[in-house]
């Protein structure tokens, strides 16, 4: 299975973000994964608190420079690159004075801004496999994690399905319990169509669109799942029992034999 390649769409990274559950294992993840010997390209937003300075990003003139059309709008889209020396992985940041403002890192309790969470997952979504598009690789598996990744399995089993770089990827997501707690935007359902995908591909969830649907969203579209914290809410535990796919259930703060194991069964 050495030449797979595994595509890791995080939320948070540490060192790029504080240490966490998420963070942590936004490193762990795809840094044990290369050393397996597979290949790898992993991604988060360039949330407002990094410090590019501190964390040396630079941009990548070659891979900026595109547009999104979201909800009839246009959002240019900037991609820069880092390295963590100690993993010896590299992460590419999307980038967007719209969506990612200083002090910003996707909660909305602590900073005077309108809701634009929604929006702000279907920019990072598309952006990342607009990008993926645009350096000629193939993943033969993605990662998704964090609900800022969840719109990412929708997106390719729906629009980018008949794309040569996506047309046989398999998709896992990692669920993880601190999901923020207030409705996403009025909006949203307009801003998620995109091709084939209609605002009415959301009618089977509730009206009043959560964060924990955001993650049943996740799960309908993906092909596995890898319970990442030890308490998942009820709603998506619930959720999740009726689904037929592959799942793996929490196995502690590190990343372990089991979870190499089931990512590698979906690359054989």
């Amino acid at each position: 299975m050495m030449g797979k390649k595994i595509l890791f769409i995080n939320q948070e990274i540490s060192p790029y973000i504080a240490d966490n559950e998420m963070s942590l294992l936004g490193k762990l993840f795809p840094q044990k994964i290369q050393e397996a010997g597979y290949e790898i390209r992993t991604f988060m937003p360039k949330w407002g608190t990094v410090n590019e300075r501190r964390g040396q990003l630079h941009e990548v003139q070659r891979l900026s420079g595109m547009n999104l059309i979201i909800d009839d709008t246009d959002h240019p889209l900037i991609i820069k690159v880092a390295s963590i020396q100690s993993a010896r992985i590299q992460v590419y940041f999307l980038d967007n004075d719209d969506y990612f403002p200083k002090k910003h890192v996707g909660e909305n309790d602590d900073i005077e801004e309108e809701n634009i969470n929604g929006e702000r997952a279907v920019f990072y979504a598309r952006g990342v496999l607009e990008t993926v598009k645009k350096l000629r690789w193939v993943p033969d598996l993605i990662v998704c994690q964090g609900w800022m990744s969840a719109l990412v399995p929708l997106y390719i089993k729906k629009a980018y399905n008949e794309e040569p770089s996506f047309v046989n990827t398999k998709i896992i997501t990692l669920l993880f319990d601190n999901q923020p707690k207030e409705l996403l935007e009025e909006n949203f359902r307009k801003c998620i169509e995109f091709k084939d995908i209609k605002e009415d591909i959301l009618d089977n969830y509730s009206k009043d669109f959560d964060y924990n649907e955001f993650v049943n969203l996740a799960i309908d579209y993906s092909d596995g799942v890898i319970a990442a914290s030890k308490d998942l809410d009820q709603s998506i535990k619930k959720h999740l029992k009726t689904k037929k796919i592959p799942k793996l259930k929490y196995q502690g703060k590190d990343f372990t034999d089991e979870h190499k194991k089931f990512i590698e069964s979906f690359l054989e």
